[in-house]
């Protein structure tokens, strides 16, 4: 039998930290429901938002 290696697997739980912090920063500054909903929505793409801010204040 092969043995699977897992690649990049120390990176996930600092992944994990980042989505729910970003559940408890968006939740908890929600005004209502449905603001809420889009917090935790906008939680798991985190890092798409922060590497759009990034390339864009770069101007790339």
């Amino acid at each position: 039998m092969k043995e699977k290696v897992q690649k990049g697997a120390s990176s996930n739980p600092i992944y994990g930290l980042g989505i729910i912090g970003a559940i408890i920063y968006y939740t908890s500054h929600a005004t209502s429901f449905w603001i809420g909903v889009l917090g935790i929505v906008k939680a798991f793409f985190w890092p798409a938002f922060l590497i759009y801010e990034v390339l864009k204040f770069l101007k790339m």
